[in-house]
């Protein structure tokens, strides 16, 4: 970084020219997008064929409001569907829960049982929107919800596509919504897996996520290699359930984050689709093409997003929409100009959206594959940010793996130390933010509204939550909560009872104390 805070790392030279990459040819060494390594992109035409998913990431409030919300970014023009549930959802605790109170639908939208998520998707039709859910510790049992749905609504799970994030890993490490120790969820994840195999073909059963790694802190490199640490460990565990690498491999998907530096990120997802192609054909020996291929989400990032001056957000969005663009993402979200602040409003959203529509049919970044390709200085970062991934995956590997990296808290300190050492440059203004440490104004008062939360929010989604609970077969919940107890036990799959004990309408909070009560909790490891 110098000394004006304009952004010049450390390393990085005044200009790069062919003598910064010895031997370099970039037709010989980069090959043709849709070609081994892929470093180019895993389909040869890239956005000429088709133009990557934008998927919006909302959720808030109850069932009602989310669900109108998706319908009007759905006419809006979005391609696909991404859920964001509420924190008391992601932890598996029903809306009445006293650990709920003061949380119910603020971050995303409160999930307590197949009823909610029958309004969640009304009169939106499953089997032509792909549905992306954000979802970790309670995942199987969400997506239990979401085909006991698709069964309501008389549709073929095989006509449904979609993604269940179902990455508990990071969640350890970076983000904290947990419910079991380490090695039960992974259970739980083999059983979603190998269910979904042959029942749900085109459903992404994985996406394992570098986002909030990065968010948490981490550096570019780091969300990669700790991703993809990740990812290896997924890998082992899943073959070691009897699953086919081959199998499983081609329905994996992966989460990144677009940050600011715009050469970096797309350095960085081009380094990405080289390293996981050459772990899936050399370590875990895939034989299909398919499985090598990275595909990944991309979503800009809400930490970058200031709360003074939120106007200029929208062109932090602009900017990193573009590095997923170019860097070749499969699926796209684009936060919102008053995310620092709250809840985006429609205005907002729709702004967001078209910055992506206006990338894709206005900018001409969609017109060939790769178009930075070849650039030295491109080239050089993409060699250096796939030199650090691959130290750090050794280091984790002489460890002992990731689950013992993360249970020694080894990445939570990489991280904490990363993210303490961005502040310090923020402080000492080594690292200029405009609106923030510098290019600041007096006055900071919005020219625009922020979305305001219902103060009858929680109250009306306990209230729902009396109503089913008056209404249902108290026996016949009871009765699907004993069948799930026992092929936790008997060490079944299980989707099957989930999906029944859902039907039941037994809520999510009742099925995840069966499931705590035979798994244990997790307790988070302090370091210092």
């Amino acid at each position: 970084m110098d000394s004006s805070g304009r952004g010049k790392a450390p390393g990085i030279k005044d200009f790069y020219a062919s003598e910064d990459l010895p031997g370099f040819d970039p037709g010989r060494s980069l090959g043709r997008p849709g070609d081994f390594p892929f470093t180019r992109g895993i389909h040869p035409s890239m956005y000429r064929g088709r133009l990557w998913t934008m998927r919006q990431y909302a959720g808030f409030g109850t069932a009602r409001e989310s669900n109108a919300r998706y319908r009007y970014l759905l006419a809006g023009g979005q391609t696909g569907l991404s859920v964001a549930f509420d924190l008391p959802t992601q932890l598996g605790l029903d809306s009445d829960d006293p650990l709920s109170a003061g949380e119910v639908g603020k971050v995303g939208v409160a999930v307590d049982s197949l009823e909610d998520m029958a309004v969640l998707f009304d009169r939106i039709p499953l089997d032509e929107v792909s549905v992306s859910m954000t979802i970790n510790a309670s995942a199987a049992v969400i997506l239990a919800m979401y085909f006991a749905l698709a069964d309501k609504r008389g549709l073929r799970w095989e006509e449904l596509s979609g993604t269940v994030q179902n990455d508990i890993l990071k969640e350890y490490v970076a983000r904290g919504t947990y419910i079991f120790p380490p090695r039960p969820s992974l259970r739980i994840i083999a059983d979603l897996v190998g269910f979904c195999q042959d029942r749900a073909p085109k459903w992404n059963t994985m996406s394992i996520s570098g986002y909030h790694i990065r968010e948490a802190g981490a550096t570019a490199v780091q969300e990669l290699a700790f991703t993809f640490a990740d990812a290896i460990a997924y890998g082992q565990a899943l073959i070691a359930a009897g699953l086919d690498f081959d199998a499983f491999g081609p329905r994996l998907s992966f989460f990144f984050a677009a940050h600011n530096d715009l050469f970096e990120e797309v350095a960085k997802f081009r380094a990405a689709r080289r390293i996981w192609a050459r772990i899936a054909r050399d370590r875990f020996e895939a034989k299909n093409p398919a499985s090598w291929k990275l595909r990944f989400h991309t979503q800009t990032s809400g930490s970058t997003l200031v709360a003074q001056q939120p106007e200029n957000n929208v062109v932090r969005v602009a900017i990193q929409a573009l590095a997923a663009v170019l860097g070749g993402t499969q699926s796209l979200h684009t936060n919102s100009r008053d995310e620092a602040l709250a809840l985006p409003t429609e205005e907002s959203v729709m702004i967001a959206l078209r910055t992506q529509q206006i990338i894709a049919y206005e900018s001409g970044a969609a017109r060939t594959s790769d178009p930075l390709g070849g650039s030295y200085y491109l080239e050089s970062l993409t060699n250096d940010i796939e030199a650090g991934v691959l130290d750090y995956l050794k280091k984790i590997e002489a460890m002992g793996g990731t689950l013992r990296a993360i249970e020694s808290g080894y990445i939570q300190r990489e991280i904490q130390e990363s993210a303490f050492a961005y502040q310090r440059q923020i402080e000492e203004k080594k690292r200029i933010i405009v609106g923030l440490n510098e290019f600041t104004a007096a006055d900071n008062r919005l020219s625009f509204k922020l979305h305001a939360a219902s103060k009858r929010l929680e109250k009306e989604q306990t209230e729902r939550l009396r109503r089913l609970r008056a209404k249902r077969s108290k026996e016949k919940v009871e009765a699907a909560l004993r069948d799930l107890r026992a092929a936790i036990d008997g060490g079944a799959n299980l989707m099957p009872p989930l999906i029944t004990t859902v039907k039941s309408l037994a809520t999510l909070g009742e099925i995840t104390r069966v499931l705590k009560d035979a798994f244990g909790e997790y307790r988070e490891r302090i370091s210092i």
